[in-house]
């Protein structure tokens, strides 16, 4: 096995990984991840101790514990590609040696808990609501750069979606994958539950007009409609789908948990928005320092 190149694992002078600037000692097993840098801070304030504090651009990580659990909360900024470059450069943490360059021959797993917000597709998933994703689809194209297979669900559920909404014709080869069981059995109560679609954008590909004509003017009727057996779409981002693709072709536990501030079927959005947060923040949190 050959050892990788400094051009494609990027290891900055303190020993840390590029982007993120971490070291490996800097990392906790659970990682909750959040779109914006301003939500590490309202995540870690609830900490009963912090350990490290790092920024590197729109990269902020704090780990400390809650309890005797050691959490890391890391801002990844807004969409695929910034999730394309946090999940890699996690599993670099915990899975290379950063001295011989070397993938390590045991390799280990991270849970990984994305807290942020959405938009919900259906009526009777309100504002101000919750959502643990089943599954993460993503029309965002980033896991169709990778090797992988879907089982079997997966591609019968991405044929259907397929069929129904006609969406690839325009647009790009939608990919799904599901959530962690491990992880998603905690958060039932209180959690709406659905597949969360990941969109590469947020006007157009979120179906918004401002000034622009949409090629896919139907879009958020034809993903409300969508229909599975017991499976439908809950709401949807700009990260989900990466991070369950990406989660587990490097073998981590992921899930995604967001708060709903717009719904797209009513045409409602949040009074207080980052009220709502702060409650899934509490709530979830909660759960995962007794996991």
């Amino acid at each position: 096995m050959k050892s990788i190149a400094p051009s494609e694992l990027i290891i900055n002078n303190r020993g840390a990984i590029y982007h993120l600037d971490l070291r490996p000692e800097e990392l906790a097993e659970t990682v909750i991840t959040v779109g914006d840098p301003d939500r590490v801070a309202a995540i870690s304030k609830y900490f009963d101790r912090v350990e490290y504090k790092r920024q590197h651009r729109e990269f902020i990580t704090h780990t400390g514990f809650i309890g005797t659990k050691r959490i890391s909360v890391l801002s990844t900024g807004i969409g695929p590609d910034n999730i394309d470059i946090v999940l890699n450069e996690l599993d670099a943490l915990v899975n290379i040696d950063f001295e011989t360059r070397m993938i390590r021959p045991s390799l280990h797993s991270l849970s990984i808990i994305r807290i942020g917000t959405s938009g919900s597709l259906q009526a009777d998933i309100p504002v101000d609501g919750f959502v643990a994703g089943t599954h993460g689809l993503g029309i965002d194209n980033l896991l169709n750069f990778y090797l992988h297979v879907q089982h079997e669900e997966e591609q019968q559920l991405i044929q259907s979606f397929l069929t129904q909404t006609q969406l690839h014709q325009k647009t790009a080869q939608p990919y799904i994958t599901s959530a962690s069981p491990s992880l998603m059995k905690h958060f039932v109560e209180g959690y709406h539950q659905g597949i969360t679609v990941t969109c590469p954008g947020f006007y157009g590909p979120q179906g918004r007009v401002l000034r622009l004509g949409l090629n896919n003017p139907d879009l958020i009727d034809r993903l409300t409609d969508f229909r599975f057996g017991q499976h439908r779409i809950a709401n949807f981002e700009m990260e989900t789908s990466a991070i369950y693709g990406l989660g587990r072709l490097l073998g981590h536990h992921c899930l995604s948990l967001n708060a709903i501030v717009a719904n797209r079927v009513s045409k409602e959005f949040s009074k207080d928005g980052q009220a709502a947060v702060e409650k899934l923040i509490q709530k979830s949190l909660e759960i995962i320092a007794a996991i």
